[in-house]
């Protein structure tokens, strides 16, 4: 009898390298066939990590407007990217207003909600903790002659799995020296400085292959995306353990839910557009 192929049957780091592969595969694939199709791959990242964000806010007996949130959070994501390809003028972002302040009118006709401006308050953070860093990455993938370049959404991205996957060995082999114990007790100083190196070698080697943006400012990401993103890994820590889960999701076989893949990306993009934007 043949024994059917699951992804289960491996170890977790088989199933962290082969769900790293397919979906390094698919994101980079999509970022570089066209601009329609990396809106495609990442307004689904966008989507599934709101939603996780808001099925875990109800774990811990909060009640945001799960589907609304997202639904606003894609319009935000969409809204964005065609405002950047210039299919729409920019005095359309003054529509985000008004319809994400339909959230109180539907807060106020749901009955069962003891505590609707706590709802309200956790829908809205949905929207700038997932929501609004999405949205920056197309400011800064069309933030070049404001036309699209996946060159710097796949830097930005290769920089950051070089960092994760360099701190995740390094702290695995060499990890005694605790980082941030009171939120993440497996963290280490050691696989900081493993994903740092690899960080910035990565970083050099964009240096040699990019030349969509100036050498330097490769360094200034890696360096934005180092400890942002680290950062970023602490913060979705502290909030996975003020409502005790280990993970986001199960999404992501080895890796866990689309959140805790994308975490340091969600507070690395403002501070990546921000600077390229300025400079």
């Amino acid at each position: 009898m043949r024994s059917r192929f699951s992804i289960n049957n491996y170890s977790n780091l088989g199933q962290r390298a082969i769900t790293g592969l397919f979906g390094a595969l698919l994101i980079v694939g999509g970022c570089i066939y066209s601009e329609y199709t990396y809106f495609l791959v990442f307004a689904g990242i966008l989507g599934f990590s709101q939603m996780e964000f808001y099925k875990l806010s109800g774990l811990d007996g909060m009640l945001p407007l799960r589907s609304f949130g997202t639904f606003l959070g894609l319009m935000i994501f969409c809204l964005t990217f065609l405002v950047q390809q210039e299919h729409l003028s920019d005095k359309y972002f003054f529509l985000i207003f008004p319809i994400v302040s339909i959230t109180f009118f539907i807060k106020l006709y749901r009955k069962t909600d003891k505590k609707p401006f706590t709802g309200v308050a956790y829908t809205f953070l949905g929207l700038f903790y997932v929501a609004v860093p999405f949205s920056l990455l197309n400011l800064a993938v069309f933030s070049v002659d404001a036309t699209y370049n996946y060159e710097i959404i796949i830097g930005c991205l290769l920089i950051l799995w070089a960092s994760d996957t360099g701190a995740y060995f390094a702290g695995t082999k060499f990890g005694k020296t605790k980082l941030f114990e009171r939120v993440s007790p497996k963290k280490s100083w050691e696989g900081f400085l493993g994903g740092a190196f690899s960080a910035i070698g990565v970083a050099f080697a964009l240096t040699r292959y990019f030349h969509v943006i100036e050498d330097w400012k490769w360094l200034v990401i890696a360096g934005i995306i180092i400890i942002a993103g680290t950062y970023g890994d602490l913060i979705e820590s502290l909030f996975k353990r003020s409502i005790e889960i280990k993970d986001s999701g199960k999404g992501l076989p080895g890796h866990g839910g689309f959140m805790d893949r994308f975490d340091g990306l969600l507070l690395s993009a403002p501070f990546i557009t921000a600077f390229l934007k300025i400079f």
